[in-house]
């Protein structure tokens, strides 16, 4: 873990989605590794023509999911996306960054468990709530989130102790909520925060 990227206080992201900007606070407080990776992949252009291939509003609201690289290619089958996440062009294989939830009254984030592996009760300081964003990974394998993330579009508390939340939309949830599959991120950047990393990565190329 020491050699993935880290955010050590707050970001700002903003998205630009059907011409209309998408603002994000993400929180490296609680959540530095999981934010790290996401400011990391920003900062790198990574999700820059990636579109939202998942979007569940029936029968009620849910997420609406992106990241997954394959989906630039107008081509690429649409039921075979979601399956693929970051390259890292150093090491030539998928980065994948560890489960990391903190609970509420721990002094730091529990890693590669869900709340119900460790026994944890507790609620996590930042929930499935709408507007939270986190981490999309594969199912009973808690260490496989890598790119692909999820914007709640409702509160969604079973969700909370089992995925990474590192972020809430702070503004443009309107936006969010018009989100058809197929739309495109057009461009991501980060606004503020850049300089809270710490790991060289987060500004390479």
């Amino acid at each position: 873990m020491e050699d993935l990227p880290q955010l050590t206080g707050l970001a700002t992201v903003v998205m630009v989605v059907n011409g209309a900007p998408i603002t994000i606070s993400v929180n490296g407080t609680n959540a530095p590794t999981t934010s790290g990776n996401f400011v990391d992949l920003v900062e790198r252009g990574f999700y820059n023509q990636i579109s939202f291939h998942r979007v569940v509003r029936e029968p009620n609201p849910f997420v609406v999911q992106a990241g997954d690289p394959q989906s630039r290619d107008p081509n690429f089958p649409v039921d075979r996306l979601g399956t693929a996440g970051f390259i890292d062009p150093v090491t030539g294989q998928e980065r994948r960054i560890p489960l990391e939830i903190q609970p509420v009254g721990a002094a730091e984030p529990i890693y590669s468990q869900t709340f119900s592996q460790a026994g944890i009760t507790a609620p996590p300081v930042l929930p499935n709530v709408r507007s939270a964003i986190a981490m999309a990974r594969v199912g009973g394998i808690p260490d496989s989130a890598s790119s692909q993330f999820f914007i709640n579009l409702a509160d969604n508390p079973f969700l909370d102790g089992e995925f990474a939340v590192f972020g809430n939309v702070t503004a443009g949830m309107d936006v969010v909520d018009e989100i058809q599959q197929g739309d495109r991120i057009i461009y991501a950047g980060v606004t503020e925060g850049i300089s809270n990393g710490r790991v060289s990565s987060l500004m390479c190329c």
